[in-house]
């Protein structure tokens, strides 16, 4: 489709950026990135004034309030509430608009807690998420609810994605709210400079997860933008799984870290295992990964120890 304006929210963040990046590369289409001091998502008159002062062609929803085990278990109900609130009206506004296309964002945190391996599509809907994402899985799955039903009943072309978990340079450091990668690079580098004989990690490293690096996703993202239009979800990842123990070996490795590693089991484990089944992707609109983990490990730690500094203060 002929997109002339393309309003991406969140389009100032981590995944938002390279987004905003590969739009600019593949089209001449104006890309709009609402600041919330303009339009917060979380209040329907500002999403219904962003719609109506822009008028896009196509809304790509990436703006999402998450953070990793820890922040999801400190904020539950900001977490539901926001991710809820923000894409439900976001989606409204657009059906109201008569936007022509709306790409959302959902995540494998919306997958039942023990789903067989590798993850399906189809298998969304077998049981209840791990208890610590829950809320923000669940919400954001009710706007894959809100999508299909809108597709039904008013012809909204709107799509459903749900990536991995993301990694790569400027990722979120900071030690609250980061995920698995950053928060393992980061306590990596600090114990070998103050010469620490161990680090402390959460749980017993037995999970398994699947990571995607942040390019790739931004890849997917805009194919999909292009090509897809169909009211399925579609998985967005690598297809390989490792564990959390495994990984944090590699980490230790690359950071160049002597010491040991301590398990805190006394700390949730999340969800047990995560592989995605990526062939709907690939069939749809030809995206597979092209970074390794290992080599985007090692960008992603490069880009840790030039700007650590300023990381640390923007996250």
């Amino acid at each position: 489709m002929k997109c002339n304006k393309i309003i991406v929210t969140g389009g100032n963040g981590f995944l938002g950026k390279r987004v905003v990046s590969e739009f600019r590369a593949r089209s001449s289409a104006e890309i709009i990135i609402p600041r919330r001091a303009a339009y917060d998502l979380t209040e329907q008159a500002a999403v219904r004034e962003l719609i109506h002062d822009v008028k896009p062609d196509m809304v790509v929803h990436l703006a999402a309030s998450v953070g990793g085990i820890g922040a999801n278990r400190d904020n539950p109900g900001k977490y539901c509430y926001e991710n809820l609130i923000m894409g439900s009206m976001l989606i409204e506004e657009c059906r109201k608009a008569s936007v022509s296309k709306v790409v959302l964002l959902g995540t494998i945190c919306s997958y039942p807690k023990f789903a067989p391996t590798p993850f399906i599509e189809d298998d969304l809907w077998l049981g209840y998420p791990e208890e610590t994402n829950a809320p923000y899985g669940l919400a954001k799955k009710m706007l894959l609810v809100q999508s299909q039903a809108y597709r039904q009943q008013y012809g909204l072309n709107s799509i459903y994605l749900m990536p991995v978990n993301l990694y790569g340079p400027e990722d979120n450091f900071d030690e609250h709210t980061s995920h698995v990668i950053p928060a393992l690079i980061r306590k990596c580098v600090a114990a070998k400079e103050t010469n620490a004989d161990e680090i402390v990690l959460w749980g017993d490293g037995t999970p398994t997860r699947e990571f995607l690096y942040v390019d790739d996703a931004a890849r997917a993202i805009v194919n999909a933008s292009e090509l897809y239009n169909e009211p399925m979800p579609v998985n967005l990842g690598s297809g390989h799984e490792i564990s959390i123990m495994e990984l944090a070996t590699l980490v230790v490795s690359i950071c160049g870290f002597n010491g040991c590693i301590t398990w805190d089991t006394s700390k949730p484990n999340g969800q047990p295992r995560r592989r995605l089944d990526v062939s709907k992707a690939r069939a749809k609109f030809d995206f597979e990964a092209q970074v390794g983990l290992k080599e985007g490990l090692q960008k992603t730690v490069n880009w840790y120890l030039r700007n650590r500094e300023a990381s640390l203060v923007t996250s």
